[in-house]
């Protein structure tokens, strides 16, 4: 077998472990037997219905969530031929969390599509307006400015999104866990009615993957072997938008799984797309499982928010991605 396979089924592998591990893991800690009995149907203990119930919907959303943002990660990575694009620096995390707070504000108790919908508009706006201010003049295409414009961006939502709470003290106590990013307490009809959502567009970034390879050859020569760059770049970036979207949407935004995981996949699996994509969906979905794991057991039996874990373990790797993207070669 070649080396991608063999990625393959490494990845496959720990992401059974670390499925079964966040299972056993919590504020009780449930051994592996009861853990597989519950998988096959088993409700004869506590045990068994704490397992089916409750862990096991919050690690199917974490999977999920996991496998969105790093292939959302790898889309604007792709598009923007920078390796430290992530949809957190570029402002659609925020972009989403500020529209579905605002539409929860308005229209309270409204229906999931609803909050859906209002997170992709929220979250291609602020992406495009990012986009705008990385882009203007007439210097080009500058990494530092597309990190400069994205945060100071995703700062102002933020500033915006605790202004909209303040006006709601009620809403204030329902949000707070959520804007840390979660994938705590939500059961398998909020998974169910956003999966289709992510699923979609997992495989319409899979479908991408040739296209996203011509783009990191630059735009003049694939325009010269046929390629209709505008629309490339804008698959793109509606996939994107439409992923991070639907992930916060489930889990609030969490951050730096989409600039980790497919910037670690390229260091094992190489540069072509096709490949980062699909190794992309494995190791992202093995990040969040193990950064909520790490959250429950390092102030057991409280846990620790996953969002707050992966700033802790994501922003000392945005540091040294940082300074080695500015290494001479």
């Amino acid at each position: 077998m070649n080396k991608q396979v063999w990625l393959s089924v490494a990845g496959l592998l720990a992401l059974a472990a670390l499925f079964l591990a966040e299972l056993s893991t919590g504020s009780l800690l449930i051994s592996f037997t009861t853990v597989w009995s519950s998988l096959w149907g088993d409700r004869a203990t506590d045990d068994h219905w704490v397992v089916a119930t409750i862990r096991l919907p919050r690690a199917c959303i974490a999977m999920a969530v996991g496998a969105g943002m790093a292939v959302a990660g790898a889309c604007l990575q792709s598009l923007t031929r920078n390796s430290l694009a992530s949809p957190e620096l570029l402002g659609v995390n925020q972009g989403a969390a500020m529209a579905i707070v605002i539409a929860m504000f308005a229209m309270p108790g409204s229906a999931l599509w609803l909050y859906n919908l209002s997170a992709f508009a929220g979250g291609c706006l602020a992406a495009s307006f990012i986009f705008a201010l990385g882009t203007a003049g007439r210097r080009a295409l500058n990494p530092m400015r597309f990190i400069l414009a994205g945060t100071a961006i995703s700062m102002f939502i933020h500033s915006l999104t605790q202004g909209v709470l303040v006006l709601n003290e009620r809403t204030v106590d329902e949000m707070r866990f959520w804007l840390a990013g979660s994938v705590t307490g939500r059961g398998m009809e909020p998974l169910l009615q956003t999966l289709p959502v992510i699923v979609s567009g997992l495989i319409c970034t899979l479908l991408l993957g040739k296209r996203m390879n011509v783009l990191q050859m630059g735009d003049e020569v694939a325009a010269g072997l046929g390629n209709n760059i505008r629309a490339s770049k804008a698959m793109l970036f509606f996939v994107s938008a439409l992923l991070a979207s639907a992930c916060v949407t489930l889990a609030g935004p969490i951050a730096f799984i989409g600039l980790a995981a497919p910037h670690l996949v390229r260091s094992f699996a190489g540069s072509d797309y096709r490949w980062i994509v699909l190794h992309s969906i494995w190791f992202g979905a093995v990040l969040l499982l193990a950064a909520d794991i790490a959250g429950k057991l390092i102030r057991h039996p409280g846990e620790v928010p996953v969002g707050i874990m992966t700033i802790l373990f994501g922003a000392p790797f945005f540091i040294y991605a940082a300074r080695k993207k500015e290494e001479p070669a």
